[in-house]
């Protein structure tokens, strides 16, 4: 897993995405076992990202869903969730907030 995840914040920082996060979700209820979040430099780059993505994990990762928009990419490979948002998206949507207190209540 740790393989995977370290494949993944490789692409997203060597394309220029910024303040990349990953959060351990293992054992708190959530959909998946980790999230990474990570800041787009605005609408094209987000999916510029995702393009970067998709050439560098496939095939050994199936993107079992794909949510776009210019402003924020949801990527589901199953067991992972990828989050890459413009900035003002992330300020808006605050998911670091949302997924560091998973499991705290």
């Amino acid at each position: 897993m740790q393989n995977r995840i370290q494949k993944i914040t490789d692409s997203l920082d060597k394309n220029k995405a910024e303040a990349i996060e990953v959060f351990d979700l293992n054992g708190k209820n959530y959909i998946v076992d980790y999230a990474i979040i990570a800041s787009s430099l605005g609408q094209k780059h987000t999916l510029a990202l995702l393009d970067h993505l998709k050439d560098e994990l496939k095939p050994e990762e199936t993107f079992n869903n794909v949510d776009e928009s210019g402003d924020w990419v949801v990527v589901d490979l199953g067991d992972i969730l990828i989050h890459i948002m413009t900035p003002e998206y992330r300020v808006k949507y605050d998911m670091e907030t949302f997924l560091s207190e998973l499991g705290s209540h």
